[in-house]
């Protein structure tokens, strides 16, 4: 199917956790613009919309005019300043969202030349676990994967058998969830 190489090895990995979770007649709205994760995606059947390039941190508009039954975010919420105002104002019930995850041996990524590849936030699986029960939601599941490079050195060695990616599948708190926290 596709490689399992960098990037192709995390999208192997994110595409077997959204078809366990989410079908083909769900209709998605994916956070981002379109990328060749979504034309992946589109591939597998999804009926995927994406954002437009908006500042998700002040302009929700895409969110709001969805009628999207799931919305996918994939590498998107490191990238914000405040992650928690687009997840509240999600009107779907469903989320697939993945991160790449701290590591404590390297910086988190900033790109050299383009200013807006860069990460604000790196989570630990707690922090975002946190961030999305405290923006209303329940994750019902989640996993986590390696990045190795094909590289020597300690650091390579380390990507090898640490978690750099962070993936959930989470629910909308209904109002009795909320009237019970």
């Amino acid at each position: 199917m596709y490689e399992k190489t960098f990037p192709n090895k995390r999208f192997q990995h994110t595409l077997s956790f959204l078809q366990k979770h989410i079908s083909t007649d769900e209709t998605i709205l994916d956070l981002g613009v379109k990328n060749p994760f979504s034309e992946i995606m589109t591939r597998e059947g999804y009926a995927i919309e994406n954002t437009l390039g908006e500042d998700l941190d002040v302009n929700f508009s895409s969110v709001h005019n969805s009628k999207a039954e799931v919305v996918t975010a994939f590498e998107i919420f490191e990238h914000l300043i405040a992650p928690f105002n687009v997840l509240r104002e999600i009107k779907a019930d469903k989320l697939v969202a993945s991160i790449p995850m701290r590591l404590w041996f390297s910086p988190a990524y900033q790109s050299k030349t383009d200013p807006w590849d860069r990460h604000y936030h790196e989570f630990e699986d707690w922090q975002f676990d946190w961030l999305l029960e405290k923006a209303g939601w329940i994750i019902k599941d989640s996993a986590k994967w390696t990045n190795p490079v094909k590289k020597i050195g300690i650091r390579p060695l380390l990507r090898s058998i640490t978690p750099r990616y962070y993936i959930v599948y989470a629910e909308k708190k209904s109002h009795t969830d909320i009237s019970n926290t």
